[in-house]
C-alpha cells in the first residue's frame, strides 16, 4: 500500500477498509472545522482535506484491486481442484484445498466431493452442510445433499437386508469392508450399480458444472 497515503491517515501497512474509513472520517471532521481558521491555518486545513480525500480513495482502490487478485487466484485454484478430481488425483486436490486461507461455500463443497471420492461419506455430508449454511440459495449444494442422504439411506437398507447392523454404517466403514462408492468395487446387484452410478454423477462430476 502507498506509504505516503498511509502516513497521511496515520495508518500502517495492512490497514483494513474499516480502519481507512475511520481514520479518514476523523481527520475530515477535524480539517472541515480548521479550514475556517484565519490565515495560513485555514488554507493548510483546506489543502489537507484534498490530500486525505485523495489518500482515502487511492487506498480503498488498492484494497479493491488486491481483493480482485485474490478472488481471481482463488477461482483458478478451484478450477484446478475440479480438474484434479475429474482426473482422479484426489491427493493433489486435497493438497490444493489445504493451501486455502479463506474457506467459503465453494471450498466446503469441493472438500465434500474430495471426501466422497475417498469414501468418507459422513465427512462429505458435514462439508455439504457447511456449504449450504454459507450459501443457502445454492441449488447445486442442496441437490448434492439430497442425493448423498439418499445414498446413505440406501446403503443402510442394503446392509440391513444382508444381515448387518443398521447402526454399523459409518460411510467410511461397513462391516469391516470398504463401502461401494466412487473408486471402490461395484456390487454385482444391478440395482445397486445403477444407484451408485447415479450418486457418482451427482456428487462428483457436478463439481465441474456451473
Amino acid at each position: 500500500m502507498n506509504k505516503r497515503n498511509l502516513e497521511l491517515l496515520g495508518l500502517t501497512e495492512g490497514a483494513t477498509a474499516e480502519e481507512i474509513e475511520a481514520a479518514y472520517a476523523s481527520l475530515r471532521e477535524k480539517y472541515l472545522e480548521d479550514r475556517f481558521l484565519d490565515g495560513e491555518a485555514g488554507n493548510n486545513a483546506a489543502r489537507m482535506l484534498t490530500k486525505i480525500e485523495t489518500a482515502h480513495s487511492e487506498l480503498l482502490a488498492e484494497l479493491a484491486e488486491a481483493d480482485k487478485d485474490v478472488s481471481e487466484d482463488a477461482g483458478k485454484a478451484y478450477t484446478r481442484v475440479e480438474e484434479l478430481i475429474k482426473n482422479g488425483d484426489i491427493d493433489e486436490a486435497q493438497r490444493v484445498l489445504d493451501a486455502f486461507n479463506e474457506r467459503n461455500a465453494q471450498w466446503h463443497y469441493l472438500q465434500s466431493v474430495v471426501f466422497y471420492r475417498k469414501n468418507w461419506v459422513n465427512e462429505s455430508k458435514k462439508q455439504l452442510e457447511i456449504a449450504m449454511h454459507l450459501d443457502a440459495s445454492n441449488e447445486k449444494y442442496k441437490e448434492a445433499y439430497k442425493k448423498l442422504n439418499d445414498k446413505i439411506a440406501y446403503d443402510i437398507q442394503r446392509n440391513a437386508s444382508q444381515g448387518g447392523n443398521q447402526s454399523a454404517y459409518r460411510g467410511q466403514d461397513m462391516n469391516g469392508a470398504q463401502d461401494n462408492q466412487m473408486g471402490g468395487n461395484f456390487c454385482s446387484d444391478c440395482i445397486t450399480c445403477c444407484y451408485i452410478n447415479m450418486c457418482i454423477n451427482c456428487l462428483c462430476n457436478m463439481c465441474c458444472n456451473g
